[in-house]
């Protein structure tokens, strides 16, 4: 059975909360991203999928995260923004 975007976006905002460090959260993202391109999943999409998680991890608080939790936060947003930039760019 395949897994819904809502329950890709689940395990991938665990994946961040519990990875040990900021590199195993760029390699979570970006084994994510390449999946859904495997996938063929459109650029838009990959962006929706992208501002999604974003959203929700904007919406974590410090108070309830440990330091490396909130830490992966802060990475996995920088990723994020790097991620919608590079499906912004028109294709030339």
């Amino acid at each position: 059975m395949a897994v819904s975007m809502d329950q890709y976006k689940v395990n991938l905002i665990d994946n961040i909360l519990t990875a040990q460090s900021q590199d195993e959260v760029k390699f979570y993202i970006q084994s994510a991203i390449s999946s859904l391109v495997q996938n063929k999943v459109n650029g838009h999409l990959i962006n929706r999928f992208t501002d999604k998680i974003s959203g929700e991890l904007q919406l974590l608080s410090p108070m309830n995260k440990d330091s490396q939790q909130w830490s992966n936060i802060q990475m996995a947003k920088i990723v994020f923004n790097r991620i919608r930039r590079k499906y912004d760019e028109p294709m030339t």
